[in-house]
């Protein structure tokens, strides 16, 4: 490394926000970034560590150290070659992954780790406004045709990769606008819809071909695809919403999570008015589910004027630092304050919703609550147990419930053929992605369930390999463990 004591000189630094007052007025990007000299001050913290743990702490693999020591030496058009070698998408990743690379970090045993994530939404950031990021369509086509179904970072990671290998890549995208939950589930505080329309631009510039409004199994049949294309990649998600059976869930102001943040997006991206959406204005909201769906509908509701929002957990609080049953290198499962949590919610966690209540003219008018411990016994999944003399009623005009997906829709794996797993994804192989209709592939959440946008995007790099080989009888693209240095 550049800076071998880099670590011993240099305390972790992250990236600053404005006030709340200030950012709850509209839905822009918050975020005040390090100056260039903090930055490399950061790439430096990276250490000489032998065996780098945050490689298999990233899904994607990343070249995480190599990229540190070109951002310490100021040599960030290197950064962001080694950056996109294995990440398509780090704009993308660099504002919205957890970061188990993070977590993974050596130095995280007893610092506080590098900041690998905002060191990579930089050296994207920089590598956009210097110029460094064009595109380049292949050199040769091979006459096949790939259709990918899905436009989430999953399928957008996929349609590149083929592309690059010469295939001639069609996205079908059942919204009116590209990007998959990127664009309808992540408020535009967290991603403003730009960062996904500039890189857009440059795969149509590379000859991806995107159909929007065109929603495979309806107003696009099955057999459409079978005839055109050579190979299909379905890409579509884990978009099966969970909902929470109790009395009353039917009641005007209970609402899906991914309904009220995808009508809020929708708006903001200029697609529909104001008053079209679920609006949080002037109401006591509460938020059932706590993990970052949960806190996205937080953020939102603050922006929207809300009298007051409050979240419930049925999980029990976490431990601020990491467990002890999870030790590093390992994902901890640690109490995790957001930004939107900082800009006002009253969290409760150990608490379970039994009955929404409603008035005589079915609008919600609040709820009840239990409040519950969790039995563990070895061997055996835990115990939910209700603590008596726990009830307690909740006056809300609109509840959201972000508790999460349970799998794929059924629908189109019916009209394909496919299997179905156990978890309701599409079931395919490990080893191949392949699902059990030739020609017929599955990547991200659809094979694996709900799971983190990084995991998305290697999901996608990892299909399209194999995709590729399945059309020409062997392939170039890149695997997970192999890497490549393509051009930015």
């Amino acid at each position: 490394m550049g800076k071998t004591t880099g670590f011993l000189e240099y305390k972790r630094e992250d990236e600053g926000y404005l006030k709340v007052e200030n950012r709850l007025k509209n839905y822009k990007e918050f975020t005040v970034p390090l100056k260039e000299e903090k930055l490399k001050n950061q790439g430096a913290r990276c250490m000489d560590c032998g065996i780098p743990f945050c490689h298999s702490g990233c899904p994607l693999g990343n070249l995480i150290p190599d990229f540190n020591d070109k951002v310490y030496k100021g040599r960030w058009k290197e950064a962001a070659q080694i950056l996109h070698a294995t990440n398509n998408f780090p704009e993308f990743t660099g504002r919205l992954c957890p970061a188990p690379c993070e977590e993974a970090c050596v130095l995280g045993i007893n610092e506080d780790p590098v900041t690998i994530e905002n060191i990579e939404k930089n050296i994207a950031e920089i590598a956009f406004k210097e110029g460094w990021v064009e595109a380049h369509p292949p050199k040769h086509r091979t006459g096949k045709k790939v259709a990918v179904v899905g436009s989430g970072p999953s399928g957008l990671a996929a349609a590149q990769q083929l592309n690059r290998a010469g295939h001639l890549v069609t996205v079908f995208e059942r919204d009116a606008r590209v990007g998959g939950l990127l664009r309808y589930g992540i408020p535009d505080f967290k991603l403003e819809k730009k960062i996904i329309d500039r890189r857009i631009k440059i795969l149509e510039n590379e000859g991806i071909i995107f159909q929007t409004n065109a929603h495979v199994g309806q107003n696009i049949s099955v057999e459409t695809l079978k005839a055109d294309f050579d190979a299909i990649l379905l890409c579509g998600g884990a978009t099966v919403r969970r909902n929470i059976p109790i009395k009353g869930n039917h009641l005007k102001g209970v609402h899906q999570a991914m309904e009220f943040l995808k009508k809020n997006n929708q708006h903001v991206d200029g697609l529909i008015d104001e008053d079209e959406i679920i609006s949080a204005k002037n109401k006591k909201v509460i938020v059932i589910g706590g993990g970052d769906t949960g806190s996205d509908c937080i953020g939102t509701s603050n922006r929207h004027g809300s009298t007051s929002v409050t979240n419930f957990e049925i999980l029990s609080k976490p431990t601020k630092g990491r467990p002890a049953h999870q030790p590093w290198p390992y994902w901890p499962m640690r109490l995790k304050t957001t930004t939107s949590h900082k800009e006002g919610v009253e969290r409760f966690f150990s608490i379970s919703t039994k009955e929404f209540l409603g008035d005589k003219n079915g609008n919600l008018i609040g709820l009840k609550t239990v409040e519950v411990e969790w039995i563990f016994k070895e061997g055996e999944r835990p115990e939910l147990k209700e603590l008596p003399d726990t009830e307690k009623t909740w006056d809300c005009d609109l509840a959201l419930l972000a508790l999460g997906f349970t799998g794929a829709e059924k629908t189109l794996a019916e009209q394909f053929g496919l299997e179905m797993d156990f978890r309701s994804n599409i079931k395919a192989t490990e080893k191949d992605y392949a699902t059990n209709v030739k020609g017929i592939f599955t990547a991200g959440d659809m094979r694996r369930g709900q799971s983190l946008i990084v995991w998305a995007i290697s999901e996608g790099r990892q299909a399209a390999h194999h995709v590729d080989a399945f059309l020409m009888g062997k392939s170039n693209l890149p695997l997970k463990e192999e890497g490549d240095l393509p051009r930015v």
